[in-house]
C-alpha cells in the first residue's frame, strides 16, 4: 500500500512542552485506500483482526537524527509475521515529541492499557484500536536508538 494512503494525525501531546496535565497520547491513522487491501494487512492466518500485542510500531529515520528537518517512516507491522500492515512519512521531530509524550505519560500515571492509543480509520470509522506502550525508534542505518525508543521498564530487546 502507497504511504500517501495514510494521514497521521497526533492529539494529547501539547502538555509536555506547556507542563500541563498529562493526558495519553492518541494518534489517528486515517487510510484512503482500498478497505479491502488494508483489512487484508492488519488480518491473522484465521481471517481475525490482529490485536494490540500482535502489532508492533516503529519509527525509521531516513536522515541523520541530528539534521535539521530531519525525516523518517512511521511503520506498524505485524509481530508474527514482520510483515508491513502501513508505512507512512513523518518529521523525526514530530515522533520525538510523541515519544516524550507517551514516556511522561507512562511516568505519571498506572495506566495498564498502555502509554498512548492508535486507532486506524477508514473513511472516519474505527477499524481497529490499539492502546500500545512500545515505540521503537531506528537509525538511517538501522540500529535500534534506545534512548529515543519508548521502551518500558523490564522489557529486554
Amino acid at each position: 500500500m502507497r504511504r500517501d494512503y495514510f494521514e497521521l494525525d497526533v492529539t494529547g501531546v501539547d502538555w509536555v512542552d506547556e507542563g500541563g496535565e498529562p493526558s495519553k497520547p492518541n494518534v489517528v491513522i486515517e487510510f484512503t485506500g482500498d478497505v479491502d487491501d488494508l483489512r487484508d494487512h492488519l488480518t491473522d492466518n484465521d481471517g481475525e483482526l490482529l490485536d494490540a500485542g500482535e502489532t508492533d510500531a516503529t519509527f525509521r529515520l531516513t536522515d541523520d537524527v541530528e539534521e535539521r528537518g530531519a525525516s523518517g517512516v512511521v511503520a506498524v507491522t505485524n509481530r508474527i509475521t514482520g510483515d508491513f500492515v502501513l508505512e507512512l512519512n513523518e518529521d523525526a521531530e514530530d515522533v520525538f515529541t510523541f515519544i516524550r509524550a507517551a514516556r511522561r505519560y507512562g511516568e505519571a500515571t498506572d495506566d495498564d492499557e498502555g502509554r498512548y492509543r492508535v486507532e486506524i480509520r477508514v473513511d472516519g470509522e474505527e477499524l481497529v484500536v490499539y492502546d500500545k506502550s512500545t515505540f521503537l525508534v531506528y537509525s538511517r542505518d538501522g540500529d535500534l536508538l534506545r534512548g529515543d525508543s519508548l521502551i518500558p521498564s523490564g522489557i529486554e530487546l
